[in-house]
């Protein structure tokens, strides 16, 4: 298995659990039977990642998290995480900003392998798989 993971930081919030999100989207690939991936997340800030969902979804309004495939044949592609989303989320959800982190690093992961979840079987399976995977 050949994966090349990158993780940036593009805030301020220092540090941010690098090697638990690695982990965990090795553990996806892994899981998902991926042979070879090169991913690659950015942790930005919510003004960051409204401007990228405006532009890019059109939708006027900060994210989580929005995933990018690069290529239609391989795994390889771009995840941006907003921080100040996932500190938010991470309180609501009475977890770590370090869980919730990871937890969306899973979540991009698997729209990489190429799970959806516009419906609502297809959002609690994609749950599943993250809890699944961050065990």
């Amino acid at each position: 298995m050949k994966f090349e993971i990158h993780i940036f930081n593009d805030t301020t919030c220092k540090p941010i659990p690098r090697a638990r999100m690695q982990r965990v989207i090795e553990n996806v690939l892994r899981g998902e039977k991926i042979s070879e991936a090169r991913v690659s997340v950015v942790v930005v800030d919510d003004a960051k990642i409204h401007a990228m969902n405006k532009e890019f979804l059109q939708h006027d309004y900060p994210t989580d998290i929005i995933t990018f495939p690069l290529e239609d044949e391989d795994i390889d592609g771009e995840m941006y995480i907003s921080i100040d989303t996932a500190r938010q989320q991470a309180a609501e959800y009475g977890v770590s900003l370090t869980n919730e982190l990871a937890r969306l690093a899973a979540h991009g992961t698997l729209h990489l392998v190429g799970y959806d979840d516009a419906s609502t079987e297809e959002r609690t399976n994609m749950s599943r798989l993250e809890d699944k995977y961050m065990a």
